[in-house]
């Protein structure tokens, strides 16, 4: 089987988390944890305070809970896994579904600028397969508007705009950790910002509320007195995690980076004459790091490719169904653009481990359509 994602960890993360239990002793939320941040802190840069949690999605809800109150409108693509949008409707906001660019397949403008109401007061993009490239843009709006910015970066780790890391400007960033993102800790996430209320807001939630319970927790104590002033969670980052993130940040740049990018670059390059093959034009040379590689099928081929797939066991993905169209987060809007997309979206193989006769064989497959 050619497998579609996977976590790529070995012998150095194992002795990484056996130190935490042979030798720390401590498998929760302590110094490990609170080292990792720092790295991700350096790494990233522009002076912005990085909190782990335990999931991507953890990262999202306490971000949007910082910065609304229930009742509140968040503008976000429906074109995302449906993570993004029950972590808005977790914080007891409403997700206002909009439509997305043909060419970016990233939250429309123009759409979401119809779509706001008195009630709006943010807009979460969503940095779709990587693409990062409005970056500036979804900040401008968010700067008119009046508008908190909560970025959805869970497929952009390590990726830049014009020279800085994405999660190193702007307001509030999110990331995930994941089994199968560019990075992973297992399972985790982290925020990313500078605005010090933030900060607090999100350290204290992700520790059930707990006021300034993490500075006791990378000392290794525990707060006995305390007040809870807000709403909390159990969502903070273990130490066990925070080790195996450590590893996998020191190999990011000289070995995951570097194959993610050539794998796009050859899947590209092996499929832009094809016909009935559209790609969404990104700089895998400088800019993105991909997390996932989507490309759209044309003249209504892919269930063809879907089924030549499976008979060769090649897995792919259809990312994301609308969540306008799902039951629990329905509404009855037209977003032509992503049904559209929806329609005709696969996501091919891509992890570290694919190999060059696995590109290949899936190029070659796609052409003899």
């Amino acid at each position: 089987m050619i497998r579609l994602s996977k976590s790529v960890v070995g012998k150095a993360e194992a002795e990484a988390v056996a130190h935490v239990i042979e030798d720390i002793g401590y498998l929760g939320m302590g110094a490990t944890v609170g080292e990792f941040e720092h790295q991700l802190e350096q790494y990233i840069g522009g002076g912005r305070r990085a909190i782990c949690v335990n999931s991507g999605t953890a990262a999202l809800h306490l971000a949007v809970q910082a910065v609304t109150k229930p009742g509140d409108e968040v503008l976000v693509p429906s074109f995302t896994f449906v993570a993004t949008y029950q972590a808005i409707s977790a914080a007891g906001c409403k997700p206002v579904s909009c439509d997305i660019r043909p060419d970016t397949l990233t939250l429309d403008l123009e759409d979401a600028e119809r779509r706001i109401t008195p009630r709006t007061t943010a807009m979460m993009p969503v940095y779709y397969a990587s693409n990062c490239c409005m970056v500036k843009d979804y900040q401008a709006f968010a700067a008119k508007h009046g508008l908190r910015l909560i970025e959805d970066a869970a497929h952009s780790f390590g990726c830049t705009y014009q020279g800085q890391k994405i999660g190193s400007m702007g307001d509030v960033v999110c990331f995930s950790f994941d089994g199968i993102k560019n990075i992973t800790t297992g399972e985790g996430g982290a925020i990313f910002t500078a605005d010090e209320e933030v900060i607090q807001k999100v350290s204290d939630a992700r520790l059930l509320g707990v006021q300034k319970d993490s500075e006791k927790r990378y000392a290794g104590q525990r707060s006995w007195n305390f007040d809870v002033v807000e709403q909390g969670y159990r969502y903070h980052m273990s130490n066990i995690f925070a080790a195996i993130g450590q590893v996998q940040l020191s190999r990011f740049e000289e070995e995951f980076a570097p194959r993610r990018r050539y794998i796009a670059q050859r899947y590209c390059e092996l499929l832009k004459d094809t016909p009935y093959v559209k790609l969404t034009s990104m700089d895998y040379e400088h800019d993105i790091v991909p997390h996932i590689f989507a490309l759209q099928i044309l003249g209504g081929k892919r269930p063809q490719l879907e089924q030549i797939l499976k008979e060769h066991d090649i897995q792919y993905g259809i990312q994301y169904a609308p969540n306008h169209h799902l039951t629990f987060f329905h509404e009855d809007v037209e977003l032509p653009v992503t049904d559209e997309v929806y329609s005709r979206i696969i996501s091919l193989p891509m992890h570290p481990e694919l190999s060059e006769d696995d590109i290949q064989l899936i190029c070659k497959l796609i052409n003899s359509l």
